[in-house]
């Protein structure tokens, strides 16, 4: 089935990313996330549950029931935990998800203790330059060489701790959101709130379209991604086919930018799945949405802890191009556009295989990848072993290539 339609709802989704930012939830403290996004679901008719955890499994009814397929988006952020309180008050940090303390230092940030939520801001062990002088540029960068200072008074960790502070209470970093009349959207935690956004204007186009879609959709809400764990124990299912949409780093040596939706091809967790990949590039060429293939060297997805988890479902990364991933991070409506675009193809579109059963799969499903004259052959003969060993060629080039120390001695032992 093609699915004909006039662009995603920007205005829908640009909306929703603005009130998803407006919501800390980093791992751990996603209750208000997944609060709203169910929330969501619930105003568009759209059956789900909750697991006891948190994360959201919903379906989109096809005309096939099963195999189905899954579109799974993490809502869960970066973040921090107090690790430490001071003997002057201030806390120590750990991070929460895997990022540099660089990008940490300098930021507003919420705590929240057991008496509420507490302002403060992170900042590096030397923080005055007329204190310091240029001994602020000499401070490493990691976790140990920042500290969260907090908006209340206190000099000593008893006074800290009487402010309810304690060790395990969660840091959110303020988003900072900036959204230009030329597209650019620059936030903190784009990463993977713009993608969840995707996902649930993707949601809408299909509901608002009124057509049956071919086979069940699971549209997924992780709430661990970042720390690795997030599509775990989501697939009571049996699913064909799971698509992680999440973001693509725009780096130098990347080939992902901010104007078109990226499939990764390979990133930590090895290659991804060859058929699915194809098909959602395929459609994307038919149509002409922008797409960059890139493979990503230092990443993982929930699409990489579905496998691990033992299911056994063919996988893809779809994801919108960002610059400073894990940073003050910048896309793109264009990104976004295209990336809510191929999930509405892909929702529309037939299954890979017409039998994709997860026991005894027909052989037929193994014959498109490599065709018998897929490989050519090399016209360079392997001499037979006998004659290597013996030092012989098959053309007598051999000898003469032999050190002129070699040929002294064979003719001696000849002698």
């Amino acid at each position: 089935m093609t699915f004909t339609h006039h662009g995603p709802d920007m205005a829908f989704l640009e909306g929703t990313l603005l009130e998803m930012l407006a919501i800390p939830c980093p791992t751990g403290f996603t209750d208000g996330i997944v609060r709203y996004v169910s929330e969501h679901l619930d105003a568009m008719g759209v059956p789900h549950e909750l697991t006891r955890r948190g994360t959201i499994r919903a379906t989109l009814s096809g005309k096939q029931p099963s195999p189905d397929r899954a579109i799974a988006a993490h809502l869960d952020t970066i973040g921090a935990m107090v690790r430490g309180i001071k003997d002057n008050g201030r806390l120590e940090l750990a991070p929460v998800g895997h990022w540099s303390s660089r990008f940490a230092e300098g930021s507003r940030v919420s705590l929240f203790g057991d008496h509420g939520c507490l302002r403060g801001s992170v900042l590096p062990l030397m923080a005055s330059g007329h204190a310091f002088n240029e001994g602020v540029d000499s401070l490493p960068v990691n976790w140990d060489t920042v500290e969260l200072r907090i908006d209340a008074k206190t000099t000593s960790r008893a006074e800290t701790e009487a402010l309810g502070i304690s060790v395990g209470d969660f840091v959110a970093f303020d988003p900072l959101p900036e959204f230009t009349e030329n597209g650019y959207i620059s936030a903190r935690h784009l990463d993977n709130k713009a993608g969840a956004a995707c996902l649930l204007t993707a949601i809408k186009a299909i509901i608002e379209s009124g057509e049956q879609l071919p086979m069940d959709l699971h549209p997924i809400f992780t709430i661990t991604e970042e720390t690795g764990t997030g599509s775990a124990g989501a697939l009571p299912w049996d699913v064909s086919e799971f698509v992680g949409v999440d973001i693509a780093p725009s780096a130098p040596g990347q080939s992902t930018t901010e104007h078109a939706v990226t499939l990764c091809m390979q990133d930590s967790g090895g290659p991804y799945d060859y058929h699915l990949t194809r098909h959602l590039l395929s459609l994307c060429h038919r149509d002409e949405i922008p797409v960059r293939r890139d493979l990503f060297r230092y990443y993982h997805s929930d699409a990489e802890s579905a496998i691990r988890s033992g299911n056994d479902t063919r996988t893809a990364l779809v994801a919108f191009g960002t610059d400073a991933t894990h940073g003050y991070e910048r896309t793109h409506r264009d990104s976004l556009e295209a990336v809510t675009r191929l999930l509405t193809a892909y929702a529309f579109s037939p299954p890979i295989f017409d039998d994709d059963k997860r026991h005894d799969a027909p052989l037929e499903n193994f014959q498109r990848q490599l065709s018998p004259d897929a490989v050519s052959g090399s016209d360079t003969v392997l001499p037979p072993l006998e004659r290597v060993y013996a030092h012989e060629s098959i053309n007598g080039e051999l000898e003469e290539l032999k050190p002129a120390s070699r040929k002294k001695r064979a003719k001696k032992s000849k002698s």
